[in-house]
């Protein structure tokens, strides 16, 4: 039996083992998917070796970036963004080679090219870590100008307490790229001037659980279209299945 995984740590709820172990089973695929929550990358060859069933991995927080040593080969989007979310495992006569592929740019443009209009030109990413990135290059493919905004102010990101109401007047996409407002914090949110946001503005959270996360409210309440990262899951899910099957 072909066996699917994913590392991170801490795993908790897992999107991908249902979606997966679903689809198998409605399917009738002979495969299955397992969790590794690993305490740290270097537990990944591992992993690796004593699975020898295993065709494939999804790579979650923290580790987007931290793998990319233990790769033989990377995608040239994987390259770009230098973060990984996808692992296709080669094997040949007792041997094996790991190829990084990001399929979060995949997911990402293709679920919010559709509500993008023509004066959406200029977005704000909220956070710094492998998803932002991926999110940055996914931008970038769309014809959209970026800013990061973190906690701390770096040599590519502004900190929050920088952002004026002209700066979110301009940036009229604004993704969210943080942990902040998943289950069971829903109470918090990134700390951006909510009351300047209009209906001109496009909130897009990279979270889906809660499926309305404060974020998402805040912006609705200004009339903004706000959206969840669940569509984009899914396709970057399919994006890595047929990856995995190439």
């Amino acid at each position: 039996m072909d066996k699917y995984g994913l590392i991170g740590y801490p795993l908790g709820h897992s999107f991908s083992k249902s979606f997966f172990n679903d689809r198998f089973q409605s399917e009738g695929i002979d495969a299955e998917y397992i969790n590794f929550e690993i305490p740290t990358i270097h537990d990944l060859p591992a992993v690796v070796e004593e699975n020898p069933e295993l065709r494939g991995l999804n790579v979650t927080i923290p580790y987007k970036e931290r793998v990319l040593d233990y790769l033989d080969e990377l995608t040239p989007n994987a390259m770009a963004i230098k973060a990984v979310n996808v692992i296709k495992i080669v094997r040949s006569k007792g041997n094996y080679k790991l190829i990084g592929h990001n399929t979060d740019v995949i997911g990402f443009t293709q679920s919010i090219e559709g509500l993008l209009k023509p004066h959406h030109k200029k977005a704000l990413v909220l956070g710094t870590g492998g998803a932002s990135k991926a999110i940055c290059h996914g931008l970038t493919l769309l014809g959209l100008e970026h800013q990061l905004v973190s906690r701390t102010e770096t040599e590519v990101a502004i900190c929050y307490e920088q952002l004026t109401p002209q700066i979110m007047e301009e940036h009229t996409v604004i993704v969210n790229t943080t942990p902040l407002g998943m289950y069971p914090n829903t109470n918090k949110c990134p700390n951006i001037l909510y009351e300047c946001l209009t209906s001109q503005h496009l909130l897009y959270d990279l979270l889906y659980n809660p499926d309305t996360t404060l974020f998402m409210r805040k912006g609705a309440a200004q009339g903004a279209t706000v959206k969840n990262g669940l569509e984009m899951l899914l396709l970057q899910a399919i994006a890595g299945w047929e990856i995995w099957n190439e």
